[in-house]
């Protein structure tokens, strides 16, 4: 059985006319109309980026190591129980054995 999605698609012809039927609550002409100061006064208002400063100067990209290639020999329905899940059953896979890893290293 598929899993939900909770995320919703619209193409941009469908978001157009959503707009204007009025099914938009957002006022893009408003917001459009925002001058840099005026968008710079509205964050400074907005209680969720309070003290929030981003320094980037120090940033740095840290790449995930590669997986390793592994052909394991499993029990079949534990494989069809990830495989029921649906995509990336094998980053579930991975996931859980990465729970297990980090419990037992945090036990010795």
């Amino acid at each position: 059985m598929p899993k939900k999605e909770r995320i919703v698609r619209h193409t941009d012809v469908e978001l157009r006319a959503m707009q204007e039927q009025g099914a938009s609550k957002s006022d893009w002409a408003a917001a459009a109309a925002l001058t840099p100061p005026e968008i710079e006064a509205a964050i400074a208002r907005d209680p969720d980026e309070a003290g929030l400063e981003l320094d980037w100067t120090q940033a740095t990209v840290e790449l995930p190591q590669p997986k390793a290639i592994l052909n394991m020999r499993i029990d079949r329905d534990i494989l069809e129980f990830f495989k029921s899940e649906g995509k990336g059953y094998q980053t579930k896979i991975n996931a859980v054995l990465r729970s297990y890893v980090d419990r037992m290293s945090g036990q010795r």
